[in-house]
């Protein structure tokens, strides 16, 4: 699994890198191999003016499927990060149930002779 970290609009210190590094690797260990790569994008949306405006964009790319985007916008950051992880992971699990169901049913023998 291939990750890339960015922040736009100010530099990316080592403890929120850290930090992000950690949730990858909570939320996503038991899927790795079935992901291909991991991009988060950190920003400020409305820069120095303060409010609600720390923004973490999670881009997940996963094997013959659309690519996952989640985005949140929080006051703390560190917030932000943690709840737009947990959505990617629980989104990535869903579609992943999904194509493993799907491709499970087409196989199964079952279902050819119910026609």
């Amino acid at each position: 699994m291939n990750t890339n970290i960015q922040a736009r609009d100010f530099s990316l210190t080592d403890a929120l890198s850290v930090f992000i590094r950690n949730r990858i690797n909570f939320q996503f260990a038991s899927r790795s191999d079935q992901i291909q790569r991991i991009k988060v994008r950190l920003s400020d949306v409305n820069g120095p003016k303060g409010g609600e405006d720390k923004c973490c964009k999670v881009t997940v790319t996963l094997p013959r499927l659309k690519e996952i985007v989640i985005e949140e916008v929080q006051a703390d950051l560190y917030v932000a990060i943690s709840r737009a992880m947990d959505r990617a992971s629980r989104t990535v699990h869903r579609r992943l149930e999904k194509m493993h169901d799907s491709k499970r049913r087409f196989h199964d023998p079952k279902n050819l002779n119910q026609e």
